[in-house]
């Protein structure tokens, strides 16, 4: 059994701190439409998918570069939990280190995002 893992923290008011124009790059850059669905321009919401998304590509040890953001994308489930879904070079590394269940979780605090990704294979 191998087991990988992720974590990451994010100051949810960065993205205060920058020109409206680079913002929208960056938002547009980093998420999915059907992330930005869901998270609008929330800055919590941004930030915790943003670590989720670090957290991942830590799990797959390959950081962001070769792994695109949009690779990794994180939805709502059922219940409000985030759901992992990855495409790309995401998904290739993943089927070569026999990465096949993922578990993400994402809490936040007045000024911190945070979240941590588990992966499991044979």
């Amino acid at each position: 059994m191998i087991i990988r893992t992720g974590v990451d923290i994010v100051e949810i008011d960065r993205l205060d701190s920058v020109s409206p124009a680079i913002r929208r790059r960056f938002i547009q850059r980093v998420y999915t439409s059907a992330e930005l669905a869901i998270i609008k321009d929330d800055n919590e919401a941004l930030a915790g998918r943003f670590a989720a998304k670090e957290a991942v590509s830590k799990a797959l040890g390959s950081g962001i570069g070769f792994v695109r953001w949009q690779d990794i994308e994180v939805l709502d489930g059922p219940y409000g939990e985030p759901v992992l879904n990855l495409y790309g070079n995401a998904v290739k590394i993943a089927e070569r280190l026999g990465l096949d269940t993922w578990s993400v979780s994402i809490s936040h605090s007045r000024q911190h995002a945070v979240a941590v990704a588990v992966a499991i294979g044979q």
